[in-house]
């Protein structure tokens, strides 16, 4: 665990959040993109938008629902060119009190994920952050790049071909 602070933060504080829902559009600053773009390991993050929502639920449970939008660069994987990406993604997190007894939940793909309370505000820039990057594509790639190369090695003769056949029995 590292006590750095994070690129891109927008605390709400969970006293500002009623009965209602309460909800924010965040952008973050050309400083905070360009950490961002450090952190992702992208050439630029030109563009970053997300509509938030909170909602308390029964339990102590505070539900955040959020739809994103960015535009980017990032590193062809082939040719190491630029690749320009543009994404929106919806997500969805549920934020709990953490039990001391807290058991393994196993969610299915359609849940959203669980996040402990802790402390006294939700950043929701940082909720955006972290599922920026899990929608960012893995491999980035231009649509002509090709890989020239796509015989297969040669085979080459292991050291033990010589064994598999030693202890059978030849006829003659």
């Amino acid at each position: 665990m590292h006590n750095c602070a994070p690129e891109f933060s927008r605390l709400v504080p969970l006293a500002r959040l009623g009965t209602g829902s309460f909800q924010q559009r965040i952008e973050p600053t050309m400083e905070e993109r360009e950490k961002l773009a450090r952190r992702f390991d992208l050439l630029s993050l030109d563009r970053l938008a997300a509509e938030v929502t909170l909602r308390r639920q029964s339990g102590g449970v505070i539900l955040l629902e959020a739809a994103i939008e960015a535009e980017f660069e990032q590193c062809c994987v082939v040719t190491l060119d630029p690749v320009r990406g543009i994404l929106s993604h919806q997500f969805s997190l549920v934020y709990g009190p953490a039990g001391e007894d807290e058991r393994e939940i196993a969610l299915s793909g359609d849940e959203p994920a669980f996040e402990p309370l802790t402390g006294d505000a939700i950043d929701i820039g940082e909720a955006v952050a972290q599922e920026l990057s899990l929608a960012l594509p893995e491999f980035p790639r231009q649509t002509d790049a090709a890989i020239d190369d796509l015989d297969p090695p040669a085979a080459i003769d292991s050291p033990f071909a010589l064994l598999a056949n030693f202890g059978k029995r030849r006829e003659c």
